[in-house]
């Protein structure tokens, strides 16, 4: 398959693509061919040179530690690494080691990810940490069969743990580190193409020294975050323009090709906010499945078409904790946007007026003060609620 690919791509011939400005397609002429032996080489050893004056100065960039540069992987995925720096110091000084993360209850866990979002990561780790102690007596897997055994971790979580911890010379493609690859070999499919993934995995593994696994993978990526952007890249102070087929043909910022996404749905959620006589408040915990599984919440669900706001959050908070309310005023309205979709969370005060809580629809459930919502882990949105009543 990786034949087929490379015969399409690497011809001589046009490629068409938009430029900006231009409303009618332009078909701008190259003449490129795969890399041979010595141009990969040149690219990884100017690669390597790069990084070693240059590499942006990370925590996890000063340890070996495999537990340590997983979790730093896996804070990475789909969150800034200014963001990140915070909560993997935090984090480690609270779970130092795979066996103190597997001991941790999972409340624990969550309560230290709270706010940094995609907390499938972290239900995941606490389980792959889980198995670490059972099933590898708590020392990680160096293999790759054995670290994609753990739940989370994929492909390039493994190669970079392999490759940054043990120095095993596999290929880790990041978004930044796919980004440089496509204008170097001038790879004009859509990058989020499965048969495109693959055969971009290949290319960089045709750039791969010899030695020095981790720092060329972390390199490759450091160049994709500072100079090799998305837009307007620096190509004037990048150390393999020379050899870059996108550079040498004028196509740096038409590169890489990318999928159109459609338009993000819009969905109206409700919250109640529950007060028994000693004015404390009910609140649930989720499911641990889903976008927010195992975070505490305000009871309430998302609104039905053609549903009123009232009546929806009576309809969730019965499915929910099976206890009937009335809802009065309106608390607090929250606009909320995830990845693929963003919410208007819509916060009512309610009165409990009959029946007793209990989990049906939610894992858990508490009456707790205000004081106390400190003491669990909410979504950004429910903080947001917490704040608004405060």
């Amino acid at each position: 398959m990786v034949n087929k690919v490379a015969s399409r791509i690497y011809q001589q011939g046009t490629l068409k693509a938009k430029w900006k400005g231009q409303p009618a397609q332009r078909h701008l002429p190259y003449k490129t061919e795969t890399m041979n032996k010595k141009e990969s080489k040149d690219i990884g050893r100017m690669i390597l040179s790069w990084y070693a004056h240059h590499q942006r100065d990370l925590p996890w960039r000063k340890t070996r530690d495999p537990y340590h540069i997983w979790v730093s992987e896996v804070m990475l995925q789909q969150t800034q690494v200014e963001t990140v720096i915070p909560y993997y110091h935090r984090f480690l000084n609270q779970f130092p080691t795979v066996v103190a993360l597997a001991e941790a209850p999972l409340d624990d866990v969550l309560k230290a990810w709270e706010n940094m979002g995609y907390y499938a990561r972290a239900r995941n780790l606490h389980a792959a940490a889980k198995r670490v102690l059972n099933r590898f007596k708590g020392k990680i897997p160096q293999t790759r069969e054995g670290l994609m055994s753990l739940p989370g971790i994929g492909p390039y979580t493994a190669s970079a743990i392999l490759s940054i911890a043990f120095d095993n010379p596999l290929p880790a493609v990041d978004a930044n580190a796919r980004r440089v690859i496509a204008r170097l070999f001038v790879v004009d499919e859509p990058l989020g193409r499965g048969v495109t993934t693959g055969f971009v995995w290949d290319l960089a593994k045709q750039l791969m020294p010899r030695e020095r696994a981790g720092d060329f993978n972390q390199g490759l990526m450091d160049l994709g975050a500072t100079l090799c952007t998305f837009q307007k890249p620096k190509c004037t102070r990048c150390p393999v323009r020379t050899l870059c087929k996108a550079y040498r043909n004028g196509l740096q910022e038409v590169l890489p090709i990318t999928k159109k996404r459609g338009p993000i749905p819009h969905h109206h959620w409700t919250a109640g906010i529950i007060t028994d006589q000693d004015g404390r408040v009910l609140i649930t915990q989720r499911l641990n499945k889903g976008l927010l599984g195992g975070l505490w919440k305000f009871p309430g669900g998302r609104q039905l078409p053609g549903e009123g706001l009232k009546t929806c959050l009576k309809r969730e908070i019965q499915a929910e904790v099976d206890i009937a309310v009335r809802v009065g005023k309106g608390a607090a309205q929250i606009k909320h946007v995830y990845t693929h979709f963003r919410i208007t969370l819509h916060a009512f005060h309610c009165v409990h007026r009959d029946g007793t809580p209990s989990a049906l629809g939610c894992r858990d459930w508490r009456w707790t003060a205000t004081s106390g919502f400190d003491d669990f882990a909410f979504s950004k949105a429910d903080r947001k609620i917490i704040q608004a009543l405060r």
